[in-house]
């Protein structure tokens, strides 16, 4: 294992996710409900299954995109997002 990329991954979506919907959603649900765990487990699972179809996405992009030219497509798709956002289309 690339203990070097692990760090990098790590402590990039981990500040990444900090105060993001996922996050505010998460404690939404538990302060409704009785089941900690159960929430713990069902949003973990979920980060899991869509890291693993990223990772797997991007593994398949790369083979046919170039990375310099992945890396724009996603930044533009944040700026559009962001844009959206801003104007409440989103």
């Amino acid at each position: 294992m690339d203990w070097k990329i692990f760090g990098t991954a790590f402590i990039t979506l981990f500040l990444a996710e900090l105060g993001d919907k996922t996050q505010l959603a998460v404690i939404t649900m538990t302060a409704k409900a009785d089941s900690k765990v159960a929430i713990f487990l069902g949003a973990s699972l979920a980060l899991i299954l869509v890291t693993l179809l990223a990772v797997v996405f991007g593994g398949v992009l790369s083979q046919y995109i170039p990375t310099e030219w992945l890396q724009r497509i996603v930044a533009i798709a944040f700026i559009v997002i962001g844009v959206l956002m801003l104007l409440g289309k989103m």
